[in-house]
């Protein structure tokens, strides 16, 4: 009289195999998204790490500084340079368009953290500089 009857023993195991069927699908879902966010994160990682390989040495970035003002052409342009602990701050109120052209292109090729650039041009051949780099 109190038999279990073996439909409902199946209608339970089908029951059970259903939920854990669609346990599994989000479980595999959710694994997913988290080796997408683990990738993610592992490139910001690494791109981190370059950066600071880069921008970390304030020492070499202040000798890369101080060897571009260093240059020849650049000898002649009147350049105001302010060299405080964390910056340098390199101003003139006219400079040849060749030297301003050998400055930017030495500048802007390597990796320094520029904070402030104004160039005005003042004629044909002149312009003037607002220049301020932190490490």
């Amino acid at each position: 009289m109190n038999r279990v009857n073996p439909l409902q023993i199946a209608l339970l195991l089908v029951v059970v195999i259903t939920f854990l069927l669609f346990k599994l699908s989000s479980l595999k879902e959710e694994l997913l998204e988290a080796n997408e966010s683990y990738k993610t994160s592992e490139k910001l990682a690494i791109d981190l790490n370059s950066l600071k390989s880069v921008y970390a040495s304030p020492k070499k970035t202040q000798k890369a500084i101080n060897r571009i003002l260093a240059q020849r052409s650049l000898r002649g342009a009147n350049l105001e340079i302010k060299r405080e602990k964390k910056s340098i701050k390199i101003t003139t109120k006219s400079i040849d368009t060749a030297a301003l052209n050998s400055l930017m292109g030495k500048i802007l090729n390597g990796s320094y953290n520029i904070t402030l650039l104004k160039i005005k041009r003042l004629s044909e051949t002149k312009a003037s500089l607002v220049l301020e780099i932190k490490w």
